[in-house]
């Protein structure tokens, strides 16, 4: 599997990236080929979905499918704003964010149950943001982390470039904790932001739901491309 190499559409960021969000080397066992896109910074992508961004995000874009890469994701979730157009540019399957990935969770629920959001930031997600993927009907509850200081500091607002991981951690499972308070409801969780990522299996851990990210979505693609035939059974 290792010859299937799959690119990422990086916004500009310098943050140290942990174990688990998909711009560290060591989160993946696959080639992973990175482009960041000039000028496509968080407060323009997340906080003013910025449409002037399209035309640098589908340059990226060709610019990867150019260099080989089988499919092409993206480093943000907000990206789903440009999913469709985005997807029409190139010739490879592209995948801009894990939110893609919320009408097949509400899905597989009991029709009673909602599925959870962990965004950047909780204003900024909007029903265009839904519809761009047919998800505007499905019943979702939301956290959003730009009221948490580290999170907000370093990943929206770039005044740092040293994470604190563990005070990130703890800002993470204070959301989580009183999202699930809130929505005993709950039935699966969709982290949107690929910065929260590395939490996943702390998140899981204290909820104890599915829990669907770029990652996972990422993963499931690349086995996709590669496949491999099933061994035969013992004798």
């Amino acid at each position: 599997m290792t010859g299937i190499t799959i690119g990422v559409l990086c916004l500009e960021t310098s943050f140290t990236k942990i174990p688990g969000h998909i711009r560290s080397p060591s989160t993946f066992d696959f080639p992973v080929r990175y482009q960041v896109v000039p000028g496509a910074t968080p407060e323009r992508v997340v906080s003013q979905a910025d449409p002037r961004l399209l035309d640098p995000f589908i340059a990226a874009a060709r610019e990867l499918e150019a260099a080989g890469v089988a499919a092409i994701t993206g480093a943000c979730g907000f990206l789903v704003l440009f999913q469709q157009q985005l997807a029409d540019a190139v010739g490879v399957p592209l995948y801009a964010s894990s939110l893609i990935q919320l009408p097949m969770v509400h899905r597989m629920l009991r029709s009673d149950r909602t599925v959870g959001l962990l965004v950047a930031r909780k204003r900024s997600l909007t029903s265009r943001h839904l519809a761009a993927i047919g998800a505007e009907s499905v019943p979702v509850c939301v956290a959003g982390m730009d009221d948490q200081p580290e999170f907000r500091e370093v990943m929206l607002e770039g005044r740092r470039v040293e994470l604190d991981a563990d005070r990130l951690g703890r800002e993470v499972m204070t959301e989580v904790d009183q999202l699930a308070r809130d929505h005993p409801e709950m039935g699966a969780l969709v982290i949107e932001c690929t910065d929260l990522v590395p939490f996943a299996h702390a998140i899981q851990a204290r909820i104890g739901l599915p829990v669907f990210d770029i990652v996972t979505l990422t993963q499931m693609v690349h086995r996709s491309l590669a496949r491999r035939p099933f061994a035969p059974p013992a004798a």
